[in-house]
């Protein structure tokens, strides 16, 4: 089975659907998406997500399933440089992240007091389990670190979702811990991550990424991709975001 998570275009967070430039991502997009036999489609509730998922699902003529949890990962985490101002999960500066062990651990990573107080490990938790129940109903089923294939097969499902949720995903797919994927990786706007099932023993599947935060879409229509969820390159940038 072949899954594609796709972070939305380049959002208007100030309502919650797409720029300018994004609609033109989520065109590009569709282009590339709809010429893909897909089984089927989910999507955050999310505004830009939606915005972006319905280009493709226009051109296909088809629906996707809106699934809650697929809205952008929500703890309020407090960070250690600015406890009196909640922000996301994923928003630290490296100099406090690395300095905990516990964030670089597979099994350890929701444990530190920031993340406990947030709640972290109960809506991650949440996430997964219901994204193994999709899987499940695709016919691969979670045992422990891998996946029973009960139905092998060679479909396509495709996920509209945000950075921080897809991160989440990506993490229990993939058995790393989630802060390592949010702090070191970064997937623009309307980029496509595809993983792949490996069965090399019969009945038992690993999901393995051969691409993350592809944009090839973009660039063949000339597009430079969005600078959203990157910051600075070099600190006297100040077009560029800091913090």
């Amino acid at each position: 089975m072949k899954i594609l998570i796709v972070r939305h275009g380049d959002p208007d967070y100030s309502k919650d659907s797409l720029t300018e430039k994004g609609w033109r991502e989520a065109e590009y997009l569709s282009e590339r998406l709809s010429r893909i036999e897909t089984k089927a489609y989910y999507v955050s509730p999310l505004g830009r997500a939606k915005d972006t998922a319905s280009c493709t699902l226009q051109k296909v003529g088809r629906q996707a399933v809106e699934c809650e949890w697929l809205r952008e990962f929500s703890p309020a985490v407090r960070r250690p440089d600015s406890p009196d101002r909640p922000g996301v999960a994923w928003d630290w500066l490296p100099q406090d992240w690395l300095a905990e062990e516990r964030f670089l651990t597979y099994d350890h990573w929701t444990e530190p007091s920031a993340y406990v107080q947030a709640g972290v490990r109960k809506e991650n938790e949440w996430v997964v389990t219901n994204f193994d129940a999709v899987l499940a109903s695709h016919g691969y089923r979670r045992e422990g670190k891998l996946y029973r294939a009960e139905a092998p097969n060679e479909d396509t499902i495709v996920f509209f979702c945000h950075f921080g949720v897809e991160c989440v995903l990506l993490g229990h797919l993939l058995n790393l811990p989630v802060p390592v994927l949010w702090h070191a990786a970064c997937a623009a706007p309307s980029a496509v991550t595809t993983l792949v099932t490996e069965e090399r023993r019969e009945g038992w599947a690993l999901f393995r990424m051969n691409s993350f935060g592809d944009v090839s879409h973009l660039y063949v229509k000339g597009e430079e991709p969005a600078f959203a969820a990157r910051f600075c390159e070099c600190f006297y940038r100040k077009d560029q975001r800091h913090d």
